[in-house]
């Protein structure tokens, strides 16, 4: 079903291109669900770094009208008191280790396609926010985005002084900013695009040529219906506190991986047959865990996987266990897998793993790597597939992260083609770090067999290129 945000996305890659327009785009509340300073606070709170006089202050001030110019700039400066004789990179390194522990799951993966869509269009991209640098550079770094406006923090000779250098884009301050910006580059702000969620967002959002509101605060909300702004609703990644649906459904899906491990071990044991059981494990799995975890896959060009068999099946990696229903889905029996070695040292998981036939590969080590790949082969030429994710790792954000070289490898010495298997919008039904699954739909294309018939080790680098290349045209140009 096509939503505002498809019908703006299509438009923006049909309409003009080129550096010359801008995609400008706030970060809370717009490019993430919810506000990176409470991670931050929550952070100091830990350290015992807040002090009861910030605390009466900051709630004073969130639940009053909107903050003024001023305001803010005092509301920032309370937090960096403490802060005064730090180096920047210290607090640099504390956003990082602040993104990858929670706020890259908060990510709106709505915003994360629109920006691709602008991206795509040669627009210039640019993240203008009041909140610092150490809180939006992770996520600007991620999603390819080199222009950043945000709260900068005063430093004398090389130390934080406490204090807010400059003006911060806030309010007024955000659209003096960003049309400072946009005249130094030659950028002309009628024909170009806003995004953002706040009420002290309204001069942005009214400076620009296609202003653009974002799950909207009140008072925006109220401009945008009197000027007859499209309103863009990104699904909130919140739940109740109480709701116990996704805890439940969670853990019935690894109850259902369990069982049907189980079965399937009985099963093999009884007749003899491991490869009978495996198969009747993951059948079941399939059958049992997308209906219970409320998920569905849906799936373009299925046939493509039963088209050669053995292959060597690749996906793309942002979550274990959503990553394995859709493998459970899309292949359904006679394969296998290639997972990292620090998976065979979980509980449970690992053994049961093991006993399907996992090649485990030690990536500190090349040669042990190397030597691990062989049994898969030798299960490739006794007519086993095997599932590898080319990343190695999963990542935090739907970014493709760099293709390693062992599937490739595998499936030209196995003499077997590659099938890509291209998985949308795994991380937004199970983020990495999530412990609950959200309801809702797995979008994935498998494409035609790749076959590596005549290939030799010369062929690899640019193989690795291309399949890469495939994956991300079919991320950021989806068919249907």
């Amino acid at each position: 079903m096509s939503t505002a945000t498809d019908e703006l996305i299509d438009a923006v890659r049909s309409g003009p291109v080129g550096p010359k327009i801008a995609a400008i785009f706030d970060f809370d509340g717009t490019l993430i669900d919810g506000y990176s300073a409470s991670a931050l606070y929550e952070h100091r709170f830990r350290n015992f770094e807040v002090g009861a006089g910030e605390l009466f202050r900051t709630m004073r001030l969130m639940a009053g009208e909107t903050m003024t110019e001023e305001q803010f700039t005092g509301l920032v400066e309370d937090g960096l008191g403490g802060w005064a004789g730090r180096t920047e990179e210290d607090v640099l390194e504390l956003g990082e280790r602040l993104f990858a522990q929670g706020v890259a799951g908060t990510l709106f993966h709505e915003a994360w396609r629109m920006v691709r869509a602008h991206q795509r269009a040669g627009h210039t991209v640019v993240i203008a926010t009041s909140a610092t640098r150490l809180q939006v550079a992770p996520l600007a770094r991620e999603l390819g985005v080199e222009h950043v406006l945000c709260t900068e923090l005063e430093l004398e000779g090389g130390l934080l002084t406490g204090k807010v250098s400059g003006r911060p884009p806030w309010g007024d301050g955000k659209i003096a900013a960003v049309r400072a910006f946009l005249a130094d580059h030659d950028i002309d702000i009628a024909a170009s695009h806003a995004y953002a969620n706040g009420d002290e967002d309204v001069p942005l959002l009214a400076g620009v040529g296609f202003p653009h509101p974002v799950n909207p605060q009140p008072e925006l909300a109220v401009v945008a219906e009197a000027k007859g702004w499209p309103v863009l609703m990104f699904r909130s990644h919140k739940t109740g506190r109480l709701d116990p649906k996704p805890a439940l459904r969670t853990a019935a899906v690894f109850g259902t991986l369990f069982a049907s491990a189980g079965v399937g071990i009985a099963v093999g044991a009884l007749n003899g047959n491991r490869r009978q059981g495996v198969d009747l494990a993951t059948s079941m799995f399939d059958a049992l865990a997308g209906p219970l975890a409320d998920i569905d896959v849906e799936v373009i060009g299925e046939q493509h996987a039963w088209e050669q068999r053995p292959a060597v099946f690749f996906i793309n990696h942002q979550s274990t266990m959503i990553d394995f229903l859709v493998t459970t889905r899309v292949i359904r029996t006679g394969f296998t897998a290639v997972a990292k070695a620090e998976v065979k040292q979980m509980p449970v998981v690992g053994q049961l793993f093991d006993l399907a036939g996992v090649a485990f590969l030690d990536r500190s080590d090349r040669s042990r790597a190397i030597s691990a790949l062989k049994p898969a082969v030798e299960t490739l030429r006794g007519g086993t597939s095997v599932v590898i994710a080319p990343e190695g790792t999963r990542s935090l954000t739907p970014r493709l992260g760099a293709f390693k070289k062992g599937g490739f490898h595998l499936a030209m010495q196995a003499g077997v083609p590659i099938v890509p298997i291209v998985i949308r919008n795994a991380g937004e039904i199970m983020w990495r770090n999530a412990r609950t699954m959200r309801p809702g739909t797995v979008q994935v294309v498998v494409h035609p067999p790749i076959s590596t018939s005549g290939w030799d080790s010369s062929d690899i680098s640019s193989q690795v290129s291309a399949v890469r290349q495939l994956y991300l045209d079919t991320l950021d140009e989806w068919p249907g």
